[in-house]
């Protein structure tokens, strides 16, 4: 198939045109407008270098709530507080560091100084949003993602300290469930998440989900 390639609006193809890797188009901006309109699509901006890609793989991995699995270990680090977790208190120095720190069969990062600009913008109006772990004051974990509707979007997340984004993502989702948040999307499978209670589920059911879950004037 044809990888199609963005023009100045801010449409994207039909997700079923993507490959089977999930890259459905290459090329536009990140501006607010086009980022949320990917966003209600299922589409997200996944690239090391421009031009920027889109993806839109099948199936999704996702977390619902409900499902969220906490083990005895992670009760224990609960019950001793082994950590404080707040939200939006550092976004920007969040997004820095899921660039900086190496993680574990990864090399290298997507996060630009263009995805911090973008993303910076979306935590200015309101839609994207920080975790922040912290230890002695030390900021030791956190996560950022995009929240629209009753959906979350995750998008990286970093650790400096044994289980301290695991326990940052432990908190906020039961902070998401108690503000009614019925769907985490994790994108692409990962080892870690599954460990959580993340699964797969197939892309036409994601995106039905999507469109039963995010009002349409967000």
């Amino acid at each position: 198939m044809p990888i199609y390639e963005l023009d100045h609006t801010n449409r994207f193809p039909p997700v079923h045109l993507s490959e089977p890797d999930g890259l459905l188009a290459i090329g536009g901006d990140l501006s607010p407008s086009r980022l949320l309109n990917a966003y209600r699509s299922g589409i997200f901006p996944w690239y090391n270098e421009p031009p920027i890609l889109w993806y839109c793989p099948d199936p999704r991995f996702v977390l619902f709530p409900g499902e969220l699995y906490v083990s005895k270990s992670m009760l224990q680090l609960f019950k001793k507080k082994a950590f404080v977790v707040t939200i939006n208190k550092c976004f920007t120095e969040v997004m820095r560091n899921c660039k900086t720190v190496p993680r574990k069969d990864q090399d290298g990062t997507w996060i630009s100084e263009e995805i911090i600009q973008a993303y910076s913008k979306l935590h200015e109006m309101g839609l994207a949003h920080s975790v922040e772990v912290w230890k002695d004051s030390e900021l030791v974990g956190g996560l950022y993602g995009v929240l629209l509707g009753k959906v979350f979007f995750g998008e990286s997340m970093f650790s400096r300290s044994s289980n301290a984004s695991k326990y940052g993502f432990l908190s906020y989702v039961h902070y998401l469930q108690e503000q009614g948040v019925a769907m985490i999307d994790c994108q692409i499978y990962s080892e870690h998440l599954a460990s959580l209670g993340a699964r797969m589920i197939e892309r036409n059911l994601f995106i039905s989900l999507l469109d039963e879950l995010i009002p349409k004037s967000e």
